[in-house]
């Protein structure tokens, strides 16, 4: 015997109940590339947003230019209408609409902004160059972390009732950057995770960092991807008051150590619910 081995999930398509001309199997389905393979929909979250009453997505648009953040929007999660990319305000030097971003969730109820006004909330991470962990494990020399640029972000946007609802939202604007890569099991890259929850200590978000492996890893890769927890305050969620010093998942599993990219656990959904006892 070989070290090669499958495991069966289930079964992906069987003849259907009552169609003739399925009556003796269906067999030998066909796969193939579209030539639009060079583009994808990544990365999903999804949250219920109180205000709105609507269920919006916030997921990964991927093209050409590179990652963007996308919205979608549902009344009841089986069907989803396309809102486009998000849009954001300038931030002094900092030109969110021309760079990748990605990891963006949103709050589930109104967020007061930096001047008190109720306002739908997203978290968001943009990937400025030289700040992906592809290129600054790379640099063996300590190197100091550009705040601005190698951060989580929280921006604002208003949801009144003349944007006309979900299908209106305006720009993202109040910007204010919210973490930065501190921990040594972060120092390669920090990003947003599951989108934010109320507990009795706060606003949770499970957020992943990012570190170099020390030395040859299963499937080639030498970045180590691990989860770790925020809090924010419930009535500034501007303002951290905890966050762990040691990550809470990391890649122990097979399933988690070999994949197409190896050596990751990155929590991007989650319960929700009322009794959290977090």
């Amino acid at each position: 015997m070989s070290g090669f081995g499958l495991r069966r999930l289930k079964i992906l398509m069987e003849p259907e109940p009552g169609n003739p001309l399925e009556v003796e199997g269906a067999l030998n389905p066909a796969a193939i590339r579209g030539p639009d393979g060079g583009g994808g929909c990544e990365d999903p979250r999804v949250t219920f947003v109180q205000p709105l009453e609507r269920y919006i997505m916030t997921y990964t648009a991927f093209s050409a230019r590179g990652p963007r953040i996308a919205l979608a929007v549902s009344r009841v999660l089986l069907r989803w209408q396309r809102l486009g990319l998000a849009t954001f305000a300038p931030y002094r030097a900092v030109q969110f609409d021309d760079i990748d971003n990605k990891d963006a969730s949103l709050f589930p109820v109104a967020i007061p902004n930096p001047s008190g006004a109720p306002q739908l909330a997203i978290l968001h991470r943009p990937l400025f160059p030289g700040t992906r962990p592809e290129e600054t494990a790379c640099q063996a020399a300590p190197r100091e972390v550009d705040l601005d640029r190698e951060s989580i972000w929280i921006s604002y946007c208003s949801m009144a009732s003349d944007v006309g609802g979900p299908e209106g939202l305006g720009r993202f604007t109040s910007h204010h950057r919210l973490a930065t890569p501190v921990a040594p099991w972060e120092q390669l890259k920090i990003g947003g995770g599951t989108p934010p929850m109320m507990t009795r200590h706060g606003w949770l978000v499970v957020y992943h960092g990012v570190s170099a492996l020390p030395g040859p890893s299963l499937g080639g890769s030498h970045l180590l991807y691990s989860a770790g927890v925020m809090v924010l305050s419930k009535e500034h969620p501007r303002v951290i008051r905890y966050r762990s010093r040691e990550p809470v998942l990391t890649p122990q599993l097979p399933n988690e150590r070999r994949g197409t990219v190896s050596n990751v656990v990155f929590p991007s959904g989650r319960r929700s619910g009322t009794g959290v006892r977090a």
